[in-house]
């Protein structure tokens, strides 16, 4: 990194926290305070406000912050060009990732572009999809891997591959046959994934289109991942809306099944997330890496 100094103050700015930014970067955190005051001392400002435990920018950190962000951008897009040219790939990619693609989908992938690019830093975060486009917005991440509702004007979506939405129950729930109407199933028990994730979008879209709204539902919980909606679903005979990829296992072990409902179908799409106009070497990679991934 040709300006360390910036990288740290990058750091602390992000994480709202000198502790926080020492742990990331590996350094003590003497040493983040110490590479601030040397910012502040050659500009002749101050970067952060200190209200006991909690610091915010100033507006001349916010300043700063704003072309620290576009040089280390460039720093970066430089040392890969460069490793580039010695065929090596370099560098670092923040992957964030919804709940469904982080647990069920993306390992697969991650395990591969790490065989074949293993100079290339990953680190992955997984949120519901609401927040990994925030993340995404203030550049705490790299790229984003979301379910495909196409809802920030300031960003770009792009599908690498389908996915489909199955209601399930356990495999012992007698009280139900493999196919219901519309009707029988707004009136039974269901539980479904929390606000804001990317799951419930789907879901409510496809609903609206048949004139149903959650608030018809008779919903008993929202659970905060799919996981939990399984374990949930195993010891009661509510149903769940899951992907159905996110259930291979329990299909074969007959566990759950898939209750079809008439006229409905839960179809979606995964997609990269990325912000309009920036998107850096190695999420341009890794992008390219599954858009070809037959051809591994």
């Amino acid at each position: 990194m040709s300006d360390f100094r910036l990288k740290v103050f990058e750091c602390v700015a992000k994480n709202h926290s000198f502790t926080k930014a020492a742990q990331e970067l590996c350094i003590s955190q003497p040493a983040v305070t110490k590479h601030i005051r040397v910012l502040e001392d050659e500009y002749k400002v101050k970067l952060f406000d200190r209200t006991g435990s909690k610091i915010s920018l100033t507006k001349a950190g916010d300043l700063l912050f704003e072309h620290a962000e576009l040089i280390l951008s460039q720093y970066n897009r430089l040392e890969y060009a460069l490793h580039k040219i010695s065929n090596e790939h370099v560098g670092s990619l923040k992957l964030g990732a919804s709940t469904t693609i982080a647990q069920y989908v993306i390992p697969k992938y991650l395990a591969k572009f790490n065989e074949l690019f293993p100079k290339i830093e990953l680190s992955l975060i997984n949120d519901n999809s609401r927040n990994i486009e925030s993340d995404l917005k203030t550049n705490i991440i790299d790229l984003g891997l979301v379910e495909g509702v196409i809802k920030d004007p300031d960003l770009n979506y792009q599908s690498f591959t389908d996915d489909e939405l199955v209601v399930i129950t356990r495999y012992k729930n007698e009280n139900l046959n493999k196919e219901i109407t519309l009707n029988e199933f707004i009136k039974l028990p269901l539980v479904l994934r929390e606000y804001g994730s990317g799951t419930l979008d789907v879901i409510e879209k496809e609903l609206n289109l048949k004139k149903v709204k959650l608030s018809d539902l008779n919903i008993k919980m929202h659970l905060g991942s799919t996981e939990a909606i399984k374990r949930f679903i195993l010891d009661s005979n509510c149903l769940g809306i899951v992907s159905i990829a996110a259930i291979e296992q329990e299909l074969y072990d007959k566990t759950l099944r898939i209750i079809d409902i008439d006229s409905i179908n839960f179809k979606r799409q995964f997609c990269f997330v990325s912000m309009k106009g920036r998107i850096s070497d190695p999420a341009q990679e890794f992008i390219s890496f599954i858009t070809n991934w037959k051809s591994y």
